[in-house]
Parts: C-alpha cells; structure tokens; sequence
C-alpha cells in the first residue's frame, strides 16, 4: 500500500487532500512545515510527496530541493496560480508535476496515481528489452539508467520521457504528444515538458548548452538523435537550440 506525505500549513487543505486520499487507499502522513515533512520522509519513505510551495520558515522549493538530494521520490507540488516562476523553478529543482491553488481535490488524486502508475511501469504490458543509444543504457524494468557506464540519476519523469524519446529515435514529438504520451494529460502546461527537457539535457549531454542528442525541432517539438545523425548535424545551426 502507498504511503502519501502530505505537506502544507493550511489545516483545511491538508484535511481534505488526506481524506480524499485515504477515500481512494492511500495511507497519508502529514506534516505542516519543512523540517517535519524531511523528518517523516527520512523515517517512513513514502511513495510520493504532495508538497505545498508556500511553507512557513522552509518553503517548499528548499523542501523539495533536499527530498532529492535524499531520493527520487515523485514530488507533486501545490501551487498558486500567479506563481509561475517558482513553479519553473520548482520543476527544474526536480519536481514531477504541479497543481495549482484553487484545485479539485478529485483531480489530485488523479494527478497522485498518475505518477505512481508511471512509477510501476504500467503504462505498458511488458517493459521489454533495455534500451541502448548514443552511449545510454535505458533499463525500465530495473528503472536504472546509465551513459557510459557511468549512473544517471533520473527523477520518474524525467526517466520516462527519455525512454519514450528513445523508443522513437529520429522521430519529431510534439510536446503536446509528450505531455500526453509521458504524463498522461490531454491538456496543461507546456513549460512542464520545456523544462523537464532542459533538467534531462543538464544530465545527459556533454554540453547541454549545444544538445546533440535531445535536438529541438522549431515549430514542432524534440527529437532523439542517435549519434551518427548527431555527427551529420555536427554543422548546423546550434545557437538557440538548447531552448
């Protein structure tokens, strides 16, 4: 049974978001502030965080920063709807997804066992045989991922997308596709892909700044280039493709 770590200062949102919870199987901690939701992540592991971004003392982006220097445990965060910056930010911290303030309750349940199927792998029947390009191991059923022998420390979403990005090399995605494909949304924020793209490059290219393997297809969305249709790039324009 998954354990939920709720966190937010606001007694009625927290009560509601756990009742919801508990009503759909999860067993939930909380806690109101950040020192005690790292205390009861150390302590229990929970399988996912449901994290406010506005904390008292800690606020939620510090919270979630040292969450994933511990584990890759999904992070979904509670936003205010101006809080556009700090949501990016967030997601760049390491974030797997957001909901913002004003919510449906029903809608973060649908959000919370979206990430932990992801997390299972039941997306597909079977996760089939490792995936092996441009020097990245992909192994999903063991949910590891390695560049050179070297070991990838991906977050869930961020794990998912290049495997989905793999599975279909030299193919131009959307990132209305990817949204769909990766988080299961048939709508929502497109930044969200933007810059879990951007978090995904920061690890697996050798220059992030000039990507040679997630490339940006203007107008359309990314591509996963193995290497010999890297090297065949080698030339073209790169200035603003790390966007």
């Amino acid at each position: 049974m998954h354990t939920i770590l709720v966190v937010d200062d606001d007694p009625t949102v927290a009560e509601v978001v756990t009742a919801y919870l508990e009503r759909a199987g999860f067993v939930v901690d909380r806690a109101a502030d950040g020192p005690e939701a790292l205390r009861l992540a150390e302590a229990r592991e929970p399988s996912l965080v449901v994290l406010d971004l506005m904390l008292p003392g800690m606020d939620g982006l510090d919270v979630c920063r040292r969450l994933r220097e511990r584990s890759p445990v999904p992070v979904i965060m509670l936003t205010a709807r101006g809080d556009e910056d700090d949501r990016i930010l967030g997601l760049e911290i390491g974030a797997d997804d957001y909901v913002t303030k004003p919510f449906s309750p029903r809608e973060l349940v649908l959000r919370v066992e979206s990430v932990l199927r992801r997390g299972r792998g039941e997306q597909t029947p079977s996760p089939g045989p490792a995936l092996r390009l441009a020097g990245i191991t992909l192994d999903r059923a063991a949910r590891s991922a390695e560049k050179h022998g070297r070991r990838l420390s991906l977050t869930l979403r961020e794990f998912e997308l290049l495997a989905h990005l793999m599975r279909n090399p030299g193919v131009a995605i959307s990132r209305e596709q990817l949204m769909h494909d990766v988080w299961g949304w048939e709508f929502g924020d497109l930044s969200t892909v933007t810059v879990h793209v951007r978090r995904l490059r920061g690890k697996i290219e050798d220059d992030p700044a000039r990507p040679r393997l997630i490339r940006t297809v203007w107008g359309v969305g990314y591509r996963f280039d193995a290497p010999a249709e890297a090297d065949a790039d080698a030339q073209a324009p790169t200035g603003a493709e790390g966007r």
